[in-house]
C-alpha cells in the first residue's frame, strides 16, 4: 500500500457545496484532480488568487456529476444533448446563483467536458487535470508522464491532452462537439 502525499487533499478534506450529488467514487476523483491541481499550482508558484481558481474548479467540476438526469435537464433548460454533457452547465450556473462572479472558474466548471477555446489558464488546468488524475486506468504510464510535464511545458502539454482526448473521441465513435472542434482548431 502507497502512502498519501500530506501535501494533497484526502477526500475528507474536499469540501463541495451542500447541494452537490457524488458519489465516493466521485468524489475521490474529485479528490484526485484537486490534488493535481494543488501540485502543478504549486510548482508553478502560481498567484495566491489563481491558485485558489485552480482548486474551486477541481472542487466543484463535477459537483453534479451523479445528479439525476431529469434535474439536470430542468436546471439546464437542455432536452436534447448527452446527460453526460449537461453536469458542468448545470453546477456552473447554480455556482453564479450562489455567487461565484469568477469569470475563469465558472467557465472552466461549464466546459470541461468538452473544452472552450477562450479559457485561461485555468479552464486549461482542470481540463488536463481531470484527463490525467491517476485514477483512471487507461494509458497510465502516457498519462502520468503528461502530468509530470505540465508545470514545465503547460502550453505544449495541454495540446497533447486535446490531441489525445479528440483521438480517443474519434476511435469511441462518439460526437465531437462544437466547443473541443474551436478548442482544437485553436491550439493545434
Amino acid at each position: 500500500m502507497t502512502s498519501r502525499d500530506p501535501s494533497e487533499p484526502s477526500v475528507s478534506e474536499v469540501t463541495l457545496p451542500d447541494w452537490a450529488m457524488v458519489t465516493p467514487k466521485r468524489l475521490a476523483h474529485i479528490a484526485r484532480v484537486v490534488a493535481l491541481l494543488e501540485r502543478w499550482s504549486r510548482e508553478m508558484a502560481l498567484p495566491v488568487d489563481e491558485h485558489q481558481a485552480w482548486l474551486d474548479a477541481g472542487r466543484w467540476h463535477d459537483a453534479l456529476r451523479d445528479a439525476p438526469e431529469d434535474m439536470l435537464r430542468r436546471a439546464t433548460g437542455d432536452s436534447a444533448s448527452p446527460v453526460g454533457l449537461l453536469h458542468g452547465p448545470a453546477a456552473a450556473d447554480r455556482l453564479a446563483r450562489d455567487g461565484e462572479s469568477r469569470a475563469a472558474v465558472l467557465s472552466a466548471v461549464r466546459w470541461h467536458t468538452v473544452g472552450q477555446a477562450e479559457w485561461t489558464r485555468v479552464g486549461r488546468a482542470l481540463y488536463m487535470a481531470d484527463f490525467l488524475e491517476p485514477g483512471r486506468t487507461f494509458m497510465q504510464a502516457d498519462r502520468a508522464y503528461l502530468a509530470d510535464r505540465v508545470a514545465t511545458a503547460f502550453e505544449d502539454t495541454f495540446r497533447q491532452v486535446v490531441r489525445l482526448r479528440l483521438e480517443w473521441t474519434l476511435r469511441e465513435g462518439k460526437t465531437l462537439h462544437a466547443p473541443t472542434v474551436a478548442l482544437w482548431n485553436q491550439v493545434c
